[in-house]
């Protein structure tokens, strides 16, 4: 689980309701009506930009803004040195049955086409190309929040115009003016709660775990091409490291000198 959402979320809607309770009344600032009119146009706008199956799927890979399922940096080169050892030893054939145990299905990928003798060039094709679409579906997902994260204020303010319009056809009443001030307010105050502490957030999420992952799958790759082409294991390992930041690179180091 990646406690950072988690917490943001939770911590971000406790100090929003403390801050009402402390201040005023939780209740006055519930509208249904609100809801639908926020949370439905949303939708609906959603809807009309992106096509279905696009938008069902991307509420399905939301789940990875809350979950850590991408293999570290450091277990994969962990695992492609030890397979560049073994490679050394037996041959790439040797490398079959581990490869059917992987769980990561690009990294399996890329150990079975080395291990049928796969041209090195259309491996490094193959892998990047599957690379580069993954990185447009991830976009696309980021997309399609930042879209719901656009939308959302500006059907609070849509809402808040209902609210006006409709007080200002009850000016005969001025008991209703506050009331009904406070309800057509609410629906901005909805829109730009689910904006800035839900869609936009989690739109920033999905673009930081694509970029991890891109980067877990430009390491597996030229772990696996170097694997192919018979190097060191060190040198191997060196090359993964050398697209990793400065201080997890040493992290790395670190923890493989306290292995020796």
């Amino acid at each position: 689980m990646d406690l950072a959402t988690i917490i943001g979320v939770i911590s971000g809607i406790v100090l929003i309701v403390v801050s009402i309770e402390i201040s005023g009344d939780l209740i006055s600032f519930w509208s249904f009506s609100s809801v639908l009119i926020v949370l439905g146009g949303t939708i609906a706008a959603t809807l009309i930009n992106f096509p279905l199956n696009k938008v069902i799927g991307t509420f399905k890979v939301a789940r990875i803004v809350f979950q850590n399922q991408t293999l570290e940096p450091d277990k994969t080169i962990s695992i492609l040195v030890n397979f560049a050892e073994k490679a050394r030893r037996e041959g790439l054939l040797a490398l079959e049955a581990d490869a059917e145990e992987l769980e990561e299905p690009f990294l399996k990928k890329g150990i079975q086409l080395i291990v049928d003798g796969t041209d090195p060039e259309l491996v490094r094709n193959i892998l990047e190309t599957e690379l580069t679409f993954m990185e447009e579906r991830h976009k696309q997902s980021a997309n399609i929040f930042e879209a719901m994260g656009a939308s959302a204020p500006a059907f609070g303010m849509l809402g808040t115009l209902i609210g006006l319009i409709i007080m200002l056809g009850h000016l005969d009443d001025p008991s209703m003016i506050g009331p009904g001030m406070a309800v057509a307010l609410v629906t901005t105050f909805y829109g730009s709660i689910l904006a800035n502490l839900i869609f936009l957030p989690i739109a920033g999420k999905l673009k930081v775990r694509s970029n991890e992952e891109a980067l877990n799958k430009i390491l597996m790759l030229e772990g696996i091409l170097s694997i192919q082409a018979g190097e060191n294991p060190r040198i191997v390992a060196e090359k993964m490291k050398s697209f990793l930041e400065p201080s997890l690179r040493e992290k790395i180091e670190k923890k493989d000198d306290g292995d020796l």
